[in-house]
Protein backbone atom coordinates (compact mmCIF):
# COMPACT_ATOMS: atom_id res chain seq x y z
CA UNK A 1 0.00 0.00 0.00
CA UNK A 2 1.27 3.46 -0.90
CA UNK A 3 1.21 6.06 1.87
CA UNK A 4 1.59 9.77 1.16
CA UNK A 5 0.99 13.04 2.95
CA UNK A 6 -1.61 15.37 1.46
CA UNK A 7 -0.44 18.32 -0.59
CA UNK A 8 -3.10 21.01 -0.10
CA UNK A 9 -3.05 23.32 -3.12
CA UNK A 10 -5.76 25.77 -2.13
CA UNK A 11 -8.36 26.36 0.57
CA UNK A 12 -11.75 27.94 -0.15
CA UNK A 13 -13.85 29.58 2.54
CA UNK A 14 -15.12 29.73 5.14
CA UNK A 15 -18.11 31.28 3.42
CA UNK A 16 -20.47 33.85 4.98
CA UNK A 17 -23.54 32.24 6.53
CA UNK A 18 -22.35 28.68 5.87
CA UNK A 19 -21.61 26.66 9.01
CA UNK A 20 -20.34 23.48 7.36
CA UNK A 21 -19.46 21.76 4.10
CA UNK A 22 -20.69 18.21 3.54
CA UNK A 23 -21.20 16.75 0.06
CA UNK A 24 -19.00 18.03 -2.79
CA UNK A 25 -19.31 17.54 -6.55
CA UNK A 26 -17.85 19.00 -9.75
CA UNK A 27 -19.64 19.54 -13.06
CA UNK A 28 -16.55 20.22 -15.15
CA UNK A 29 -16.52 23.93 -14.40
CA UNK A 30 -18.07 24.58 -11.01
CA UNK A 31 -17.89 22.94 -7.60
CA UNK A 32 -21.22 22.16 -5.95
CA UNK A 33 -21.34 21.71 -2.21
CA UNK A 34 -23.96 20.88 0.41
CA UNK A 35 -24.19 22.96 3.58
CA UNK A 36 -27.14 21.27 5.27
CA UNK A 37 -29.75 23.88 4.41
CA UNK A 38 -28.63 24.65 0.88
CA UNK A 39 -26.81 23.49 -2.24
CA UNK A 40 -24.18 26.01 -3.34
CA UNK A 41 -22.08 26.72 -6.43
CA UNK A 42 -18.40 27.61 -6.04
CA UNK A 43 -16.25 29.10 -8.79
CA UNK A 44 -12.92 27.29 -8.23
CA UNK A 45 -10.97 30.06 -10.01
CA UNK A 46 -12.32 33.07 -8.10
CA UNK A 47 -13.16 31.20 -4.88
CA UNK A 48 -16.60 32.82 -4.74
CA UNK A 49 -19.78 30.95 -3.81
CA UNK A 50 -22.19 32.71 -6.14
CA UNK A 51 -25.44 30.72 -6.30
CA UNK A 52 -27.55 28.74 -3.85
CA UNK A 53 -30.59 26.48 -3.97
CA UNK A 54 -32.70 26.39 -0.82
CA UNK A 55 -32.89 22.63 -0.51
CA UNK A 56 -32.07 20.10 2.21
CA UNK A 57 -28.50 19.02 1.51
CA UNK A 58 -26.90 17.38 4.52
CA UNK A 59 -24.58 14.78 2.96
CA UNK A 60 -23.19 13.63 -0.42
CA UNK A 61 -23.62 15.38 -3.75
CA UNK A 62 -23.05 13.92 -7.24
CA UNK A 63 -23.33 15.00 -10.90
CA UNK A 64 -24.09 12.59 -13.76
CA UNK A 65 -23.27 15.00 -16.59
CA UNK A 66 -26.82 16.40 -16.70
CA UNK A 67 -28.41 16.25 -13.25
CA UNK A 68 -27.34 16.64 -9.64
CA UNK A 69 -28.06 14.06 -6.96
CA UNK A 70 -28.25 15.11 -3.33
CA UNK A 71 -28.60 13.13 -0.12
CA UNK A 72 -31.10 14.58 2.37
CA UNK A 73 -31.66 12.47 5.48
CA UNK A 74 -32.79 9.04 4.24
CA UNK A 75 -33.43 9.90 0.57
CA UNK A 76 -31.49 10.87 -2.56
CA UNK A 77 -33.01 13.58 -4.75
CA UNK A 78 -32.40 14.13 -8.45
CA UNK A 79 -32.16 17.86 -9.14
CA UNK A 80 -32.17 20.12 -12.19
CA UNK A 81 -28.92 22.17 -11.84
CA UNK A 82 -30.41 25.12 -13.70
CA UNK A 83 -33.57 25.58 -11.63
CA UNK A 84 -33.10 23.56 -8.46
CA UNK A 85 -36.30 21.62 -9.21
CA UNK A 86 -36.51 18.16 -7.60
CA UNK A 87 -37.18 15.71 -10.44
CA UNK A 88 -37.21 12.37 -8.58
CA UNK A 89 -36.57 10.84 -5.15
CA UNK A 90 -35.21 7.40 -4.25
CA UNK A 91 -34.42 5.81 -0.87
CA UNK A 92 -30.83 6.06 0.37
CA UNK A 93 -29.36 2.68 1.34
CA UNK A 94 -28.00 3.73 4.74
CA UNK A 95 -31.39 4.90 6.07
CA UNK A 96 -30.04 8.22 7.27
CA UNK A 97 -26.44 7.12 7.90
CA UNK A 98 -25.41 7.98 4.32
CA UNK A 99 -22.42 10.19 3.66
CA UNK A 100 -20.59 10.47 0.31
CA UNK A 101 -22.15 10.22 -3.14
CA UNK A 102 -20.58 9.67 -6.57
CA UNK A 103 -21.67 8.87 -10.12
CA UNK A 104 -19.88 6.19 -12.19
CA UNK A 105 -20.74 3.37 -14.58
CA UNK A 106 -24.30 4.68 -14.90
CA UNK A 107 -24.93 4.15 -11.20
CA UNK A 108 -24.68 5.97 -7.88
CA UNK A 109 -22.09 5.06 -5.24
CA UNK A 110 -23.15 5.89 -1.70
CA UNK A 111 -20.95 5.96 1.37
CA UNK A 112 -22.46 4.74 4.62
CA UNK A 113 -20.60 6.62 7.33
CA UNK A 114 -20.61 4.51 10.49
CA UNK A 115 -21.54 1.40 8.52
CA UNK A 116 -18.02 1.33 7.06
CA UNK A 117 -19.25 0.56 3.55
CA UNK A 118 -19.99 1.86 0.06
CA UNK A 119 -23.16 0.87 -1.81
CA UNK A 120 -23.51 0.84 -5.58
CA UNK A 121 -27.17 1.54 -6.34
CA UNK A 122 -29.55 1.87 -9.27
CA UNK A 123 -30.20 5.62 -9.73
CA UNK A 124 -33.80 5.03 -10.83
CA UNK A 125 -34.97 2.76 -8.02
CA UNK A 126 -32.37 2.87 -5.24
CA UNK A 127 -31.88 -0.91 -5.50
CA UNK A 128 -28.51 -1.96 -4.03
CA UNK A 129 -26.33 -3.64 -6.67
CA UNK A 130 -23.12 -4.14 -4.72
CA UNK A 131 -21.66 -3.47 -1.26
CA UNK A 132 -17.98 -2.77 -0.59
CA UNK A 133 -16.78 -3.01 3.00
CA UNK A 134 -14.26 -0.60 4.55
CA UNK A 135 -12.36 -0.72 7.84
CA UNK A 136 -13.00 2.93 8.73
CA UNK A 137 -15.83 5.45 8.65
CA UNK A 138 -16.66 6.38 5.04
CA UNK A 139 -17.23 10.04 4.21
CA UNK A 140 -16.91 11.32 0.62
CA UNK A 141 -16.74 9.00 -2.40
CA UNK A 142 -15.41 9.64 -5.91
CA UNK A 143 -14.28 7.83 -9.05
CA UNK A 144 -11.49 9.03 -11.37
CA UNK A 145 -9.72 7.11 -14.17
CA UNK A 146 -11.35 3.84 -13.07
CA UNK A 147 -10.07 4.37 -9.51
CA UNK A 148 -12.43 4.36 -6.53
CA UNK A 149 -11.43 6.75 -3.73
CA UNK A 150 -13.16 7.58 -0.48
CA UNK A 151 -12.58 9.89 2.44
CA UNK A 152 -12.32 8.85 6.07
CA UNK A 153 -12.69 10.89 9.23
CA UNK A 154 -12.47 9.07 12.53
CA UNK A 155 -10.99 9.98 15.92
CA UNK A 156 -9.61 13.27 14.56
CA UNK A 157 -7.69 11.42 11.84
CA UNK A 158 -8.64 11.79 8.22
CA UNK A 159 -7.34 10.53 4.92
CA UNK A 160 -8.25 9.94 1.29
CA UNK A 161 -7.83 6.34 0.22
CA UNK A 162 -7.93 4.43 -3.04
CA UNK A 163 -9.50 1.02 -2.71
CA UNK A 164 -10.00 -2.04 -4.86
CA UNK A 165 -13.66 -1.82 -5.94
CA UNK A 166 -13.94 -5.59 -5.93
CA UNK A 167 -12.44 -6.43 -2.55
CA UNK A 168 -12.30 -3.14 -0.62
CA UNK A 169 -8.54 -3.58 -0.12
CA UNK A 170 -6.79 -0.27 0.55
CA UNK A 171 -4.27 0.40 -2.24
CA UNK A 172 -3.18 3.93 -1.41
CA UNK A 173 -3.62 6.45 1.41
CA UNK A 174 -3.24 10.22 1.36
CA UNK A 175 -2.99 11.34 4.97
CA UNK A 176 -4.49 14.73 5.80
CA UNK A 177 -2.77 17.07 8.30
CA UNK A 178 -3.79 16.77 11.95
CA UNK A 179 -7.06 18.55 12.63
CA UNK A 180 -8.03 18.56 8.96
CA UNK A 181 -11.08 16.43 8.15
CA UNK A 182 -12.60 15.19 4.89
CA UNK A 183 -16.38 15.22 4.68
CA UNK A 184 -17.29 15.41 0.97
CA UNK A 185 -14.89 14.25 -1.76
CA UNK A 186 -14.81 14.82 -5.52
CA UNK A 187 -12.21 14.62 -8.26
CA UNK A 188 -11.86 17.30 -10.93
CA UNK A 189 -11.23 14.45 -13.39
CA UNK A 190 -7.54 15.33 -13.52
CA UNK A 191 -5.05 15.96 -10.73
CA UNK A 192 -7.09 17.46 -7.90
CA UNK A 193 -9.50 16.32 -5.23
CA UNK A 194 -12.01 18.79 -3.76
CA UNK A 195 -12.49 17.91 -0.09
CA UNK A 196 -15.28 19.21 2.12
CA UNK A 197 -13.97 20.29 5.50
CA UNK A 198 -17.04 19.64 7.65
CA UNK A 199 -17.61 22.21 10.40
CA UNK A 200 -14.55 24.20 9.34
CA UNK A 201 -16.80 25.54 6.57
CA UNK A 202 -14.02 25.16 4.00
CA UNK A 203 -13.24 23.22 0.86
CA UNK A 204 -9.65 22.12 0.24
CA UNK A 205 -8.10 21.30 -3.12
CA UNK A 206 -5.68 18.39 -2.58
CA UNK A 207 -3.29 17.16 -5.24
CA UNK A 208 -4.09 13.71 -6.57
CA UNK A 209 -0.77 11.85 -6.64
CA UNK A 210 0.68 10.53 -9.86
CA UNK A 211 2.57 7.31 -10.27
Amino acid sequence: MKHRHAEIIREYGPFPGIAGVHGVSFDGQQVWFASGEGLHVLDPDSGEAARRFEIAADAGTAFDGTHLFQIAEAVIRKIDPETGEILATIPAPGNGEDSGLAWAEGTLWVGQHRGHRIHQIDPETGTVLRVIESDRFVTGVTWVDDELWHGTWQEDQSDIRRIDPGTGEVLERIEMPAGTGVSGLESDGKDLFFCGGGNSGTIRAVRRPGE
